[in-house]
């Protein structure tokens, strides 16, 4: 969620949407669903790998921290792809062969296995994770009101569900390669039925002079001004300032030159491109303490249940589950806590909630305050994902499709460094200790928090327009 709200017109005075949009919404949702779903139905039984492998927590987290290295590599690969293919079949196309490449996963055999396989997952997933938002993004235009939210909230839920299912087959020793297989054939063929719903024609067709002029496309980079200002102001530099998208301006004849530097072609200097991207960076660093605090949940939430508290298999996926559903209310709910709150303090109130959750937890181990210590995780950086997302993709001055790409690229970083960090340390001292690094993942949340706007929406129609 991203202070882009502050542009949106006013809830109570929604324009119809088109049967095609409505339809397009849906179809992005299931593709979010799918996603989380498809993945996470692995992390339950991590513990079965590590055990019939015979890994310690150290080589565990080391293949489990190289599989985003596929993320960081192919991550960049989706702005060229879709460019050349479009959003939508970019979209589809990946998720099919990420739960392809799922069942590798659990069938893996030795420690290269898992480490190539979960290499390949992070690849296929971070040009599917763009493609995805970029898509949802064309359809958001379409609403003229934040729906961003809710596609992570589906997410979210698709990642409860497959935790859930993978907890259940855990309890009930479902060979793994049989789980993995009823999962491509499931998820791969939703995936596939989704593409003849999303939006046809090119990519920046909300983005377009005449869009724009009949209202389509809602979050302007107007909006996307205000966390860039507010980035600016947080990082001690100049404030930005606001105004239509360069596409918009180059066709309209309009001056976009902002900050210093030569103009280019599309009325946007070379000046207000570079600082963009410097706050693209900073909305980046954000998502890699999100991805950090997330992984914890991911990766080491079940072993933590197991290693502390023997628990059930079932027990024991439970801690990811509980990450995730806190997260999927906290998505379903986030956009009107934003609409009253601002992003920066909702991004600081959550991380104040997820630092001091896990200390309980870890403070006072019992598989209830664990259960608890990880919802508030997952609640606490509910809506900094989607706020990063839609703030660089509205970025004035950077190519469309290059934001959130890079944001993307960053928020992996989160997820390749810190699981052989904890892995190291569960094997030194204990999981319980390691875990200790999530209230300092969130006090990096606090100090970064900055990079968003402390704008709330306008309840008004005119300061709408304003």
């Amino acid at each position: 969620m991203t202070s882009s709200r502050s542009s949106h017109p006013h809830r109570t005075s929604r324009v119809p949407v088109a049967a095609d949009a409505r339809r397009a919404r849906w179809a992005v949702s299931l593709i979010f669903f799918l996603n989380g779903a498809s993945f996470c139905a692995i992390l339950p039984r991590y513990p079965q790998l590590v055990e019939s492998i015979g890994l310690s927590n150290g080589s565990f987290g080391l293949a489990v921290g190289l599989g985003p290295i596929g993320g960081l590599a192919a991550g960049l690969l989706a702005a060229p792809l879709m460019a050349r293919f479009g959003s939508a079949r970019v979209a589809v196309a990946f998720q099919v062969v990420a739960s392809t490449v799922h069942l590798l996963v659990y069938t893996s055999a030795t420690w290269l296995w898992l480490a190539a396989a979960l290499f390949l997952a992070a690849a296929s997933d971070s040009i599917t994770d763009v493609s995805m938002n970029a898509h949802g993004m064309r359809v958001e235009r379409r609403y003229r009101r934040s729906i961003l939210n809710s596609y992570h909230g589906w997410w979210s839920l698709g990642a409860v569900t497959g935790g859930i299912l993978g907890s259940v087959c855990a309890q009930l020793a479902v060979p793994l390669w049989i789980q993995g297989l009823v999962g491509l054939v499931l998820f791969g063929s939703l995936a596939l039925g989704s593409r003849r719903f999303l939006l046809t024609g090119h990519d920046s067709t909300e983005r377009r002079p005449a869009a724009l002029e009949a209202g389509l496309a809602a979050p302007s980079a107007a909006s996307a001004a205000a966390p860039a200002a507010a980035t600016e102001e947080a990082l001690g530099g100049e404030t930005a300032s606001t105004g239509e998208t360069a596409g918009a301006d180059s066709a309209t004849g309009s001056d976009a030159t902002t900050g210093t530097g030569a103009t280019t072609g599309t009325g946007v200097t070379r000046a207000s491109t570079l600082r963009g991207l410097l706050l693209i960076a900073a909305l980046g660093l954000v998502l890699v303490f999100a991805g950090a605090t997330e992984d914890a949940g991911n990766t080491w939430g079940a072993l933590f249940m197991r290693d502390t508290f023997e628990a059930t298999p079932f027990l024991a996926g439970l801690a990811f589950v509980a990450l995730q559903g806190a997260q999927t209310v906290g998505r379903f709910l986030g956009d009107g806590v934003v609409d009253r709150l601002g992003d920066r303090l909702t991004a600081r109130i959550g991380a104040l909630l997820s630092g001091a959750g896990m200390a309980m937890a870890l403070i006072f181990p019992h598989p209830a305050t664990a259960l608890i210590g990880f919802a508030c995780a997952g609640w606490g950086i509910a809506t900094l994902f989607p706020a990063a997302f839609r703030a660089a993709d509205e970025m004035e001055g950077v190519p469309h499709g290059l934001g959130i790409t890079v944001v993307g690229w960053f928020a992996r970083i989160g997820f390749f460094v810190t699981p052989p960090i904890v892995g190291a340390l569960a094997d030194a001292l204990t999981l319980r200790f390691a875990l200790w690094l999530v209230p300092l993942y969130a006090l990096g949340i606090l100090v970064f928090s900055g990079v968003l706007s402390a704008r709330t929406a306008p309840t008004t129609e005119a300061g709408a327009r304003a």
